[in-house]
């Protein structure tokens, strides 16, 4: 019984603990600490997904309930990383895949995913701007 027991701990604190990073992608602080287990599993998968350059999945994070404010900046920091591993000229082709009326909210994200985000992890914001960082994805969202 002693040995059950044990067992069904370890297979519960393996398989019942949230991830702050998917592939390299990291789940900012503010957004990781608001998700339940299964927000941060269903976060997870779609970020796999998005790395596939899946545009379902793209959208679904797009739309990822995240509580505003500075969880908003973070789920910005997931998308923009997310751009820079699949590459600004794919995820152009993904987004140009997508309904104008799916586009709306992107480019708030983007945006401060950019400026707030530390896609060259020196521990300091980037403050980078979406025009000159992604001018593809500019062009696109402001269509």
């Amino acid at each position: 019984m002693k040995k059950i027991l044990s067992l069904f701990l370890i297979f519960i604190s393996i398989f019942s603990c949230k991830s702050d990073r998917v592939d390299g992608v990291l789940i900012g602080g503010t957004l990781f600490a608001h998700q339940s287990f299964s927000e941060n599993q269903k976060m997870k998968k779609l970020i796999s997904k998005a790395l596939t350059k899946d545009k379902n999945a793209i959208i679904e994070l797009k739309d990822f309930p995240n509580g505003g404010a500075a969880s908003g900046y973070d789920l910005g920091y997931v998308l923009t990383q997310i751009i820079y591993r699949i590459g600004e000229k794919d995820f152009a082709k993904i987004l140009n895949g997508i309904p104008k009326s799916e586009r709306k909210g992107f480019a708030g994200l983007i945006m401060v995913g950019l400026e707030y985000g530390d896609h060259d992890n020196d521990g300091k914001m980037d403050n980078k701007r979406m025009e000159s960082e992604f001018p593809k994805l500019t062009k696109i969202l402001n269509e």
